[in-house]
């Protein structure tokens, strides 16, 4: 149990000490991943940006995701039948919201490259670990020099099946309990993330870089 995103972030930095000294860039999932991963650009002297891609959910099952989008690149999983036009709205649609976030997130923000860079992408946890996985994908795209996934707690098995991903050098998980059914309730402290407030954290981390 973690009383809230910044004592998670303080225990998850402590486990990633063993990487400072490489080229690191730090990249927070909007919105609830970027409280923690500031606290680990902290610790590892790192600048910190966001990753900034969205899940394309199933035309049935919006939750359910079968690719994702960044602004640049896409992954779309070949095995998913959907109707005709779908995945280009969708694409479409996600990159409008993106293009959105961006403008809000980097007005007073320096943009980091991701090539050649030892990136830890950060969330404050993983259920299903679908959308994690197509971020690294997306990551991987822009030719990262390896890719390290960090997060306070998630299910046994979403972290199997991470570690089995090629593409990722490195998973770190605090805890894996077994009774797993969300994220918020391994937190004594869950508010929700405003946008305001990752824009906050994301200005005040790169005004020290």
């Amino acid at each position: 149990m973690f009383k809230d995103r910044n004592d998670a972030g303080h225990q998850l930095a402590k486990r990633l000490l063993k990487f400072k000294g490489e080229d690191i860039l730090v990249l927070g999932i909007p919105r609830g991943g970027i409280p923690v991963a500031e606290i680990v650009a902290k610790y590892l002297k790192a600048p910190l940006n966001v990753a900034l891609s969205k899940k394309i959910g199933h035309p049935f099952n919006k939750e359910y995701a079968i690719g994702a989008v960044s602004l640049e690149n896409s992954i779309i999983d070949p095995n998913e039948i959907t109707p005709s036009g779908y995945i280009a709205q969708e694409t479409a649609h996600i990159r409008e919201i993106l293009g959105l976030r961006y403008r809000q997130y980097y007005k007073n923000v320096s943009v980091h490259g991701i090539k050649n860079k030892t990136v830890i992408i950060i969330d404050d946890g993983i259920a299903t670990g679908n959308t994690m996985a197509l971020t690294v994908e997306l990551v991987a795209k822009q030719h990262s020099n390896s890719i390290i996934v960090a997060v306070p707690v998630a299910p046994a098995g979403t972290i199997k099946k991470l570690r089995d991903l090629e593409k990722i050098r490195e998973v770190v998980c605090l805890e894996t309990p077994k009774n797993f059914r969300a994220v918020g309730q391994f937190y004594e402290d869950f508010e929700a993330v405003t946008d305001s407030k990752a824009i906050s954290i994301l200005e005040q981390a790169n005004s020290n870089q």
